[in-house]
């Protein structure tokens, strides 16, 4: 079993609520194949809980009830499979190139029975026309001049980018703003999340897309 604080375990009970089980169950899932197969590293073993899953989970406050959020360059599931079991009324496509990734995946939404979730191998660019989310979540996949452009067209035209970002997110703002008003980026503002549940919230992009109002 992988270590959870008081603090962390306060925190996974008020996102997870009644689905903590299964949340247990993934960290147990990236600790054990998820290292072997290197899709994390071992010594983030111990923050698994803090800077991965909690960091990514908490992001659930950021996407309203019953939307189809796809998830870029998912790799570990982070955030993907963690809004899938913190929020089973969200239907998540889970967009990863690498086929070791997709496979691990696809054995632990097997394996955690997570039947609001679809793992597509595929390139996000590709994915344009085959998918059209409501919301595209994004960790850790490329700066905001880049990232805007693999994620704003799987929205067709209308819909929001929930990207986790660093402290940087102001300065990738302003270096990504004409690509995002040129996509139909219409409001993009830094969003901190977990403030009263984490020890170190997490940070979000948030760009709202509404081509017709360009």
């Amino acid at each position: 079993m992988v270590d959870i604080t008081a603090t962390e375990l306060a925190a996974a009970e008020k996102i997870f609520g009644d689905r903590l089980d299964l949340a247990k169950r993934y960290v147990e899932h990236l600790a054990t194949s998820g290292t072997e197969r290197g899709l994390i590293g071992p010594r983030e073993i111990p923050r698994l809980w803090s800077r991965h899953v909690l960091n990514c989970a908490v992001i659930e406050s950021e996407i309203p009830e019953g939307r189809h959020v796809a998830d870029v360059g998912s790799g570990a599931g982070l955030p993907g499979l963690c809004l899938a079991i913190a929020r089973p009324d969200l239907e998540l496509t889970l967009i990863e190139p690498l086929e070791r990734r997709v496979i691990w995946l696809q054995e632990v939404v097997d394996d955690l029975g997570l039947d609001n979730v679809t793992v597509m191998r595929t390139r996000a660019e590709m994915a344009v026309g085959q998918v059209q989310a409501d919301v595209v979540t994004a960790r850790a996949v490329s700066a905001l001049t880049n990232l805007a452009g693999l994620t704003i067209p799987l929205l067709a035209g209308k819909g929001e980018v929930v990207a986790i970002k660093g402290r940087s997110a102001g300065e990738e703002i302003e270096k990504a703003a004409k690509t995002i008003r040129k996509l139909g980026g219409v409001e993009t503002t830094v969003v901190t999340v977990g403030e009263n549940l984490l020890e170190e919230p997490t940070t979000v992009v948030r760009i709202v897309v509404n081509k017709s109002q360009k």
